[in-house]
């Protein structure tokens, strides 16, 4: 070897890249894209503390809700904001241990049409239902739903649009994402959130089943819990009018 040459093997190899491809559909201060191309709410801003603490870069994009769930599902993307839990999920995407916020999820009807719910799913025969495309509403509904007479909308404003001319009688949906866009369309005395509520879910990240970077979900999770034990997430969730589980 020549005097002054250094085996190649002694260069350390450029480190694989630790990005991290987050997906999510618009959700009312969790997921937000403004119009300056930036993303915000409440679950940007922690996976924001994450990669900071934990090495990542990040790399937000915005989808429909049901698209953003596939890439996860196949692996394309890294990380899901803000699913609650199903059991047909669990089979498709791995949850974080701890959740990150809370949601209500309301029957919403016309003030001047209240069709009466109890609970009881067998009053709700032949009402006309619409949904959100690729939304869970909990285990009673999903048992309930076969029985139901439901169509889909593809966002929280065409369902209260579909609401508001008689096209459906009721609207299934969480308070946090509808109750901003009734009071942005002008409708708070026209259509109301029946009680008693279709469920109170909680709401987490996602990653595919196997992770390109298998350490990232434990780390997700100690940060959320220490962040829980010092009071840093009430302090985020009050910024944000989010509720915590």
């Amino acid at each position: 070897m020549a005097l002054g040459a250094v085996p190649l093997s002694s260069f350390a190899r450029p480190q694989a890249a630790r990005e991290l491809l987050v997906v999510g559909t618009r959700f009312e201060s969790i997921y937000e894209q403004r119009g300056d191309g930036e993303f915000a709410g409440m679950g940007a801003d922690l996976l924001r503390l994450f990669a900071k603490r934990y090495g990542y870069q990040l790399r937000f994009d915005i989808y429909p809700w049901r698209r953003a769930q596939e890439l996860v599902n196949t692996g394309k993307a890294d990380v899901l904001v803000g699913p609650y839990k199903s059991a047909e999920r669990q089979r498709t995407m791995r949850f974080s241990g701890q959740a990150f916020f809370q949601d209500q999820v309301a029957f919403y009807v016309r003030a001047d049409r209240m069709p009466i719910w109890e609970g009881d799913y067998g009053m709700l025969k032949g009402r006309r239902i619409v949904t959100l495309n690729g939304w869970s509403y909990g285990p009673t509904f999903a048992e309930a739903q076969p029985g139901l007479t439901i169509s889909v909308a593809n966002s929280v404003e065409s369902g209260l649009k579909m609401l508001v001319i008689g096209h459906v009688e009721m609207f299934a949906t969480n308070r946090r994402d509808t109750d901003p866009v009734i009071a942005a369309l002008g409708l708070q005395d026209k259509l109301l959130a029946l009680a008693p509520l279709i469920d109170v879910q909680n709401a987490y990240f996602a990653y595919p089943l196997t992770p390109r970077h298998r350490e990232m979900p434990a780390q997700m999770d100690k940060l959320l819990l220490e962040m829980k034990r010092n009071g840093e997430l009430q302090k985020l969730a009050r910024r944000y009018g989010v509720t915590l589980p």
